[in-house]
């Protein structure tokens, strides 16, 4: 209802700018509210227990898989940001992810120590232009780009074979996951701002329900 009210309402100011109306009808009503739900997410168990699964996997692309998932859990980037990623992107040195999220604005995030070694390996692996710093970091089978959709068909598989319901987890919850554990770990650090910088939202509304919700999920 709510995504038909709005669907209507920016139909009817459309057609005001071009001068098909001269009233809008949509002007007074307003969209229902909804209620605001904790978010789904892993707990620290579930996630060591995708992890284990990931390192202990020896099947073809087993290393791409476990450089997806991890980066996810422990960046709390987007699925968009993910597949777009560049090795220029990454400075190993600085051990930083330079990411480009919506409406192209930047933000850096901490690239994980123990990640570095996995990334390293992993680049060693591919063929020479496929490292090249223009490059997509993250490749389906046939060596093409991974687009979300695939990303989101290994991640349901993934967690079948580390023995997780798939129809429990998104790869979205990773993003609650992160933020959760960030919270549960450093609540005397963690603040407002830094979770919307890390998180990458353009409004401190989308940060306020995430950090409010989470922190009483994590006290409770």
């Amino acid at each position: 209802m709510n995504r038909k009210i709005s669907s209507f309402k920016s139909f009817t100011k459309n057609c005001i700018q071009e001068k098909y109306l001269i009233h809008d009808f949509m002007s007074g009503i307003e969209t229902p509210k909804t209620d605001d739900k904790l978010p789904v997410y892993m707990t620290l168990s579930d996630l060591q227990q995708l992890f284990r699964s990931l390192e202990q996997d020896d099947s073809t692309l087993s290393k791409r898989n476990e450089i997806m998932f991890k980066l996810l859990a422990v960046t709390g980037m987007r699925r968009s940001e993910l597949v777009s990623l560049t090795w220029s992107q990454l400075d190993f040195s600085n051990q930083t992810i330079r990411i480009y999220g919506k409406g192209k604005k930047e933000r850096l995030l901490p690239l994980h120590p123990l990640l570095i070694p996995l990334l390293s390996t992993y680049k060693d692996s591919l063929d020479s232009y496929q490292s090249y710093a223009t490059e997509p970091v993250i490749l389906n089978k046939d060596g093409k780009p991974l687009n979300p959709r695939g990303l989101h068909s290994i991640f349901k598989k993934t967690l079948r074979k580390a023995g997780l319901p798939p129809s429990r987890f998104s790869l979205h919850h990773l993003r609650h996951t992160f933020a959760t554990l960030m919270l549960q770990e450093n609540k005397e650090n963690v603040n407002l701002r830094t979770l919307q910088e890390l998180l990458g939202h353009e409004s401190i509304t989308s940060t306020e329900v995430t950090f409010w919700i989470n922190l009483a999920s994590c006290v409770g």
